[in-house]
């Protein structure tokens, strides 16, 4: 096996997008919200011999003596970080290193990497292997590309936490799942990953953990399957072992994930996972108007009542986080005051409100250019461009392309003012149930304290809303004492969220005004054969 040194490089996010919340984590003592989980799991499939050297963006510099160090550089990751990615690629040319790019965006859209000199598409655990033969043989070329959905993921191993600065993170990712059974139009997954969701077995999920616990991380780790119950067979063969192990380590981890809003149809699975510790759920809400659900393929949210069920996922003591989306086909007309009415009836603090935006290499990115309605370039993400706040509708829309904006101006501008955030942190604060002992620190704690020094910090940095953060921390203190930690994050994430809010409303009233004056014309449409 010839020696390599292997620069694994993470491109920064935009950092205009609803979820680089960096300012948030400053706060609270990190760099960074989350580690690169992908590159870590790359690094631990290329061979033992290999020297790996770990640089994000997001945290910190990558320098001209990392680039000289490398043999070779590796990058990739999703649309919002295509920019850097390929400064990057140009970064590493110009030091005459030879590049590889992988992940999801360079999966979808491919020829937009095609300055990289290896292209490894699909999932590392299914193709890796053969580009580390190729470079061994002496290769400097080449494109690799996986069968789609065929990665074993029972084969992965234990991700290279060791890589990583724990300090700079508010949390670490793992992974227990792949592939999402359902078949929203509008989503990327089950193109990237199939529809029959492939899991880790419980001993490799344990070990990662014992990976973590023994390199001295404690705190929050998030599962970032992007729906824990797609098989709800083995999560509930997994989540037992899971409680055996936080209980035999005296709960060093409190957990996260995503999952569809289905979860509530079983309670054995929620109280399952209330044991374990977790702690707060992201799920995809996406419209309040069931004809809309079903037109999208999400029919899992229809027939139920999503108030009812968020506040029952508040009853097992997680917070829900949710996504939400405007501009799909079947609105015949506004939408926002229903919107709305929902998050603030269920109480959502965080509602992650977007604009449909396609997606390289989804049903509906294939629809719309059927029907000669997709934009040129919305496989391209050119810099300082935002994310799906302000970049969504990149395509001709069905309903009035200016309703559409109003509505969404309407409702982001309403959900985040100060009074009607923290309305809704203090009335989900009121329904949370933390019953179970892992999760209250003790009067003393050292934690508990740590908590406190944060909303201090969170609270000076916003003088003008002193008073009101301030009243709110004391109420939900002395409502639910157990769910401090939640409300500390909650609050701090407000920093980026309450500024981000009016930066979007300010960039939606000028797109209307481009609207109102003539000056916004279509753009050119894709022709078939040009969508992935």
């Amino acid at each position: 096996m010839q020696p390599c040194n292997v620069l694994l490089v993470y491109p920064r996010f935009e950092e205009a997008s609803f979820w680089n919340y960096s300012v948030t984590a400053e706060v609270l003592g990190a760099r960074y919200p989350t580690i690169p989980l992908g590159l870590i799991t790359l690094a631990a499939l290329l061979p033992a011999e290999w020297a790996i050297r770990l640089i994000n963006r997001n945290t910190e510099a990558l320098s001209d003596e990392d680039l000289a160090w490398a043999d070779v550089v590796m990058t990739g990751g999703m649309l919002f970080q295509q920019v850097d990615t390929l400064k990057i690629l140009r970064l590493a040319k110009s030091f005459e290193k030879p590049t590889v790019v992988g992940g999801p965006d360079a999966t979808s859209s491919p020829h937009v990497y095609a300055e990289a000199d290896f292209r490894v598409l699909g999932e590392a655990e299914g193709i890796i292997d053969r580009f580390v033969q190729a470079w061994n043989d002496g290769q400097r070329r080449g494109d690799f590309s996986a069968q789609k959905f065929k990665a074993d993921v029972s084969m992965s191993p234990v991700p290279r936490f060791d890589l990583l600065k724990f300090e700079d993170y508010l949390h670490v990712g793992v992974q227990f799942s792949r592939g999402c059974p359902f078949t929203c139009e509008f989503c990327d997954i089950i193109e990237l990953y199939g529809r029959v969701p492939r899991t880790k077995t419980p001993l490799q999920m344990l070990a990662e953990l014992e990976a973590l616990y023994q390199l001295g991380y404690r705190g929050h780790v998030d599962f970032v399957d992007d729906n824990l119950i797609g098989n709800k067979k083995a999560v509930r063969a997994f989540l037992p072992h899971l409680q055996a192990w936080q209980e035999a380590h005296g709960f060093p981890f409190m957990f996260s994930t995503e999952a569809s809003i289905n979860i509530a149809d079983h309670e054995d699975l929620l109280s399952a996972m209330k044991a374990c510790n977790f702690f707060a759920l992201f799920v995809g809400i996406e419209s309040p108007d069931p004809v809309t659900l079903a037109a999208i393929r999400k029919k899992q949210n229809t027939r139920r009542n999503l108030v009812e069920n968020i506040h029952l996922l508040y009853d097992y003591g997680m917070f829900v986080t949710a996504g939400f989306i405007l501009g799909f086909d079947s609105e015949t007309g506004s939408v926002a005051d229903p919107m709305i009415e929902l998050i603030e009836k269920a109480a959502i603090p965080v509602a992650m409100v977007g604009l449909l935006y396609a997606l390289p290499n989804t049903q509906l990115t294939r629809r719309l250019t059927g029907e000669r309605r997709l934009f040129e370039g919305f496989d391209t993400h050119p810099e300082n461009s935002g994310d799906q706040c302000s970049r969504g509708l990149n395509f001709i829309t069905a309903r009035d392309r200016r309703s559409i904006l109003e509505d969404y101006h309407r409702v982001v501008t309403r959900i985040y003012e100060p009074d009607a955030y923290l309305g809704r942190v203090e009335a989900m604060v009121a329904r949370l149930s933390w019953a179970r002992s892992p999760h209250q620190f003790p009067v003393g704690d050292p934690r508990r304290r740590k908590d406190i020094e944060a909303v201090e910090r969170v609270i000076n940095c916003r003088p003008d809303l002193k008073e009101q953060l301030t009243a709110t921390f004391a109420r939900c203190y002395k409502i639910n004492p157990a769910a401090v930690r939640q409300v500390v994050a909650l609050l701090a994430i407000y920093l980026h969220l309450g500024t981000y809010a009016q930066k979007v409303a300010s960039d939606i009233r000028a797109a209307i005004d481009e609207i109102d004056s003539g000056q916004f014309s279509t753009p050119s449409i894709v022709t078939m054969g040009d969508a992935a």
